[in-house]
C-alpha cells in the first residue's frame, strides 16, 4: 500500500556466501511436536484438556525426557499448549486477538504459522531458565552489570531501622526522596519537570498499562511502532483495544507523514512510541522529529505514551532529549524505570502523566494500591549517597563496545543477504535474515541446541517481522557467545 513501505536498513554489510549448505532431517523432537500438535488439531486432545505427562511421553514413544521437553516448548511457542503450575500441560484455550486496522504495513506474505506473541515470549523466558540456555533472546539485560549488593545493603539497613511500615506512607504518589531524586536527574538533563507531577509505580510496564488506561477505553485505536516492543502490544491486548502499527524507520523513527494521513482519516484514541533506542531496533529520533511528532498530536489533542526506559543507555556524549522536551499541553505521558540501568529485582519505575496525573494516580491506587516502600527507599538512598553516575558511564562504555562487537560477528558468520541495525543505545541488535529464513523455525533449532534468540514474530501482531531476530549482547563476551554466534549463522544458511 501507498505509503505503508516497510523499514529499510541503512546498514548493509557485504557477505561472503556461507561455503556449504546442509539439510538435515526432521529432528526427533519436531517429529514428536507435529504428532501431538496434529492430535490437538483433529480433537483428539481437547481445549482445555490435559496432555501426557513429560515421562508418559517419553515411555509411550520412547524417547528421552529432554526429547519430550524440546517438543512442549516447541508446542508452547506455537501457542498449542500451555504449563499450569503444579499440574502439567493443557490444550490451551482458544483467544481471540484484538482486531489490527487494515493501515498495519505489510511488506511480504508471513508464512502459515499462527503465534500467540503473549504465549511465545513466556516461552522463551522460560525456555532460558529451564534449560540454561545461552540468553541472546532475553530482553532483560544482564543482572551482574548491577550495584545489587550495594542496594540490598540498603534496603537490609532500612529494613533493620523501620520494623513495620504504615500503610499510608506507601500510597501514591510514592516515596518523596525517590521522586526528588528522579526530578533532580530530568533538571540536570534539561528536561523541564515538575516534581508533583511524578508517580512511582511497580516498574514501566505498570506505568503504560496505567497511561494508557488514563486516555484510551476498550475498542479504542491506538497507534504503534511497526515493528514494536511486545509489551506495548500486550497492553493494547490486555484492555480490548485496536492497534493500528506504522511503519518506522531504523534512523528516524515513526512515519510521520504517514500518522498524520491516519489521524486525518479516523479517531485515534493515543499513540505510544519508543523515541530513545528504541526496542528493538535501538535508534535514537532526532530532536526535530520529536518536536514534529509531539506538534502534529498536540495540534489534534492525541496524548502520546512515551517509554523512555533506555534513556541512561546512550552511547554518544549526552542524554537525549525526550519527547516531554516538547511538550506544551501535558499530552505527552512519559515512562520510565530503573529495571534496565540500576536494578531490575526491585521494579521501580514511574509515570509523569501530563494532564492526565489525577487519572494516572487513581488507577495507581486501584490497580496495585501501592509500590513498595523499602525498594523505594534503599534506590533514593543509593542515588543520593553512591555513584549512581559513575556506574552508568561504565555500563554504557560496555554496551557501546558489546554492540560494536555482536555486529562484527553477525556480519562474519551471518550469510549474504543478512542486515543490521545501528543501535545508538540500549542492548539489542536487530537483525533481517533473508528472506526465505523463518525467524520461528530458526529459534526451535536453535533452542534444541542450548541458544535462545528473540524472534521477529514478537514484535507484530501479523508476522511481518518473520525473518527477523533480535540478539541480546549486554551479557560478556565469551568463546561460548562466539560459538553460538558461529552456529546461528550456519543455521541462518541452511534456510536460505
Amino acid at each position: 500500500m501507498e505509503g505503508y513501505s516497510f523499514l529499510r536498513f541503512v546498514i548493509d554489510f557485504g557477505h561472503s556466501p556461507w561455503p556449504f549448505a546442509v539439510v538435515y532431517p526432521l529432528k526427533l523432537y519436531e517429529k514428536l511436536a507435529d504428532e501431538i500438535g496434529e492430535a490437538v488439531r483433529r480433537g483428539v486432545f481437547a481445549a482445555g484438556e490435559r496432555i501426557p505427562s513429560v515421562r508418559q511421553s517419553s515411555q509411550q514413544h520412547g524417547v528421552s525426557i529432554k526429547t519430550v521437553l524440546h517438543a512442549y516448548a516447541l508446542l508452547e511457542g506455537r501457542g498449542l499448549i500451555e504449563t499450569r503450575p503444579q499440574s502439567g500441560y493443557f490444550v490451551r484455550e482458544p483467544t481471540a486477538s484484538p482486531q489490527l486496522g487494515r493501515e498495519q504495513a505489510a511488506p511480504t506474505p508471513a508464512p502459515a504459522l499462527e503465534v500467540d506473541v503473549s504465549r511465545l515470549v513466556l516461552s522463551t523466558l522460560r525456555s532460558i531458565r529451564a534449560h540454561d540456555a545461552l540468553p541472546l533472546g532475553s530482553p532483560y539485560p544482564d543482572p551482574t552489570l548491577f550495584p545489587w549488593r550495594r542496594i540490598n545493603q540498603y534496603a537490609n539497613a532500612i529494613a533493620r531501622r523501620h520494623s513495620s511500615w504504615n500503610l499510608i506512607d506507601d500510597l501514591p504518589p510514592g516515596n518523596p526522596e525517590l521522586i526528588r531524586q528522579i526530578a533532580r536527574r530530568y533538571a540536570e538533563n534539561g528536561v523541564p519537570v515538575d516534581p508533583d507531577e511524578i508517580i512511582i509505580t511497580l516498574g514501566a510496564t505498570e506505568a503504560i498499562n496505567l497511561s494508557l488506561q488514563a486516555v484510551a477505553k476498550p475498542g479504542d485505536t491506538v497507534v504503534v511502532e511497526s515493528p514494536t516492543f511486545y509489551a506495548m502490544l500486550h497492553a493494547i491486548e490486555r484492555l480490548g483495544m485496536r492497534a493500528i502499527a506504522v511503519a518506522t524507520h531504523p534512523t528516524d523513527g515513526i512515519d510521520i507523514e504517514v500518522l498524520a494521513r491516519i489521524i486525518s482519516e479516523q479517531k485515534i484514541a493515543a499513540c505510544m512510541v519508543m523515541p530513545n533506542f528504541q526496542n528493538p531496533m535501538g535508534f535514537q529520533m532526532p530532536d526535530e522529529r520529536k518536536k514534529q511528532l509531539v506538534d502534529l498530536l498536540t495540534a489534534h489533542d492525541i496524548p502520546v505514551i512515551e517509554n523512555d526506559v533506555y534513556q541512561e543507555l546512550y552511547f554518544g556524549e549526552s542524554r537525549p532529549t525526550t519527547l516531554k522536551n516538547f511538550d506544551t499541553k501535558g499530552l505527552v505521558l512519559h515512562c520510565a524505570s530503573f529495571s534496565k540501568s540500576l536494578t531490575a529485582s526491585y521494579r521501580i519505575g514511574w509515570a509523569m502523566p501530563g494532564r492526565y496525573r489525577a487519572q494516572v494516580e487513581k488507577l495507581k491506587f486501584l490497580n496495585t494500591l501501592t509500590t513498595p516502600s523499602v525498594p523505594q527507599v534503599a534506590v533514593a538512598d543509593y542515588l543520593r549517597q553512591d555513584g549512581y553516575d559513575r556506574h552508568l558511564r561504565h555500563l554504557r562504555k560496555f554496551y557501546r563496545h558489546q554492540a560494536r562487537l555482536m555486529s562484527a560477528m553477525v556480519q562474519r558468520f551471518f550469510p549474504s543477504g543478512t542486515r543490521i541495525s545501528a543501535p545508538q543505545g540500549g542492548y539489542v541488535l536487530w537483525v533481517q535474515m533473508p528472506e526465505g529464513v523463518d525467524s520461528m523455525r530458526l529459534y526451535q533449532a536453535a533452542l534444541a541446541l542450548g541458544i535462545t534468540v528473540g524472534p521477529g514474530y514478537m514484535f507484530s501482531m501479523r508476522n511481518d517481522f518473520h525473518h527477523f531476530i533480535r540478539l541480546n549482547y549486554s551479557y560478556p563476551w565469551t568463546a561460548q557467545t562466539e560459538a553460538a554466534l558461529r552456529t546461528l549463522g550456519g543455521l541462518v544458511a541452511e534456510m536460505a
